[in-house]
């Protein structure tokens, strides 16, 4: 490993090196190039450099108890600075083992929420309304932009279905599991008796891809215009501005009906079209890896239960890492950031865990 990270500090001395010559300025693609490189290298770079600090005042403490012609007491407290360092050293191995692990290539992406009703019919659609809330209050004091891409509401204020895009760097690090069957357990308000009922709603996490890493075939589209559709408004059912795309290779259905112009919904589900190939085409890859080492925070699916909303407790409880917070009410309200550290965490472990197996 250390042999890793002396490879890596000549690199990133040639980055700097490199951006430091007025020349790159000119070309564009390249200072692109270096500049992400360099964001990438530094934090290990900074990192392996504290380490070599701690290990040079590690091996002079060492030294320095070692020496039998010094006197006693400055030996003693050499030990100390040496037991010191020691523990040091293997707390920021322990660091440089966790930011030299593969980087998931979509990380800083941009992504895509697909949030639909499950099972529980209308308490079902209002449940998506509320996760909904809650990922945009999240987005929000995260510092990212959130967009409705696409939305189908119901009467109660529910939504069958609601599409949108979190814009923000490392959007997509924060939101990745997030994606999975969510249950919630309440009393609905139309419910007389007081039961306690228990409905699902499916959230999918999608990074967001150029227009450059997924190409389609005009051929292989239908697009239809229709008139918006939703629960009212001037501009609903008066101009046939909402956007239908069918990739006929496989089946795949995106619409757009959110903005007024034709043309920017047409671009908007265009991104979603691509977006969802590109889900495709990742779910490929990564079925090898997920089949030989199941990720404990599970595998993203779509079917699968995550979560557990309970508010006659006032509990979550995320079943793949079996943390239980009893803070619903301020969790609803966007207050995600612990469970979603939890989850990283538990992710990072696992990795860990696979490199030393």
């Amino acid at each position: 490993m250390i042999e890793k990270l002396k490879k890596a500090e000549e690199r990133f001395e040639k980055v700097e090196e490199a951006l430091a010559d007025p020349e790159i300025f000119s070309k564009q693609d390249e200072f692109t190039a270096l500049m992400k490189e360099r964001k990438n290298l530094a934090p290990v770079i900074e990192k392996f450099r504290e380490y070599k600090e701690a290990e040079s005042a590690r091996d002079g403490a060492k030294e320095l108890r070692d020496d039998s012609s010094v006197e006693a007491e400055l030996r003693e407290m050499a030990a100390e600075e040496f037991n010191a360092e020691s523990e040091h050293c293997e707390k920021l191995l322990e660091e440089l083992k966790i930011l030299l692990l593969p980087k998931d290539p979509n990380d800083d992406k941009n992504v895509i929420v697909e949030i639909r009703q499950g099972a529980g019919g209308e308490e079902a659609a209002l449940f998506a309304a509320v996760l909904y809330r809650m990922y945009t209050m999240y987005a929000a004091s995260a510092g990212f932009k959130t967009e409705i891409m696409n939305a189908n509401e119901t009467e109660l204020g529910g939504y069958k279905e609601i599409s949108f895009m979190v814009e923000g760097e490392g959007a997509y690090s924060r939101l990745k599991f997030e994606s999975g069957v969510h249950r919630v357990q309440r009393v609905p308000e139309t419910e007389a008796q007081g039961r306690i009922q228990t409905s699902t709603a499916t959230v999918a996490v999608l990074p967001e891809v150029e227009d450059v890493e997924i190409e389609i075939n005009p051929a292989d589209l239908k697009i239809e215009t229709c008139k918006s559709s939703g629960a009212g408004g001037q501009h609903v059912n008066k101009t046939e501005s909402a956007i239908r795309i069918i990739h006929i290779p496989t089946g795949i259905i995106v619409e757009c009906q959110e903005e007024r112009s034709q043309f920017k919904n047409r671009d908007k589900a265009m991104k979603m079209l691509r977006t969802k190939l590109y889900d495709i085409e990742l779910s490929k890859q990564t079925e090898a890896i997920a089949s030989a080492r199941k990720s404990q925070v599970g595998t993203g699916d779509r079917s699968e239960r995550i979560r557990t909303y309970n508010y006659p407790q006032g509990r979550i409880t995320d079943h793949r890492i079996g943390l239980t917070l009893y803070s619903l009410e301020n969790f609803l309200n966007g207050n995600i950031g612990e469970m979603i550290d939890a989850l990283i965490t538990a992710d990072t472990a696992e990795k860990l865990k696979g490199n030393e197996d």
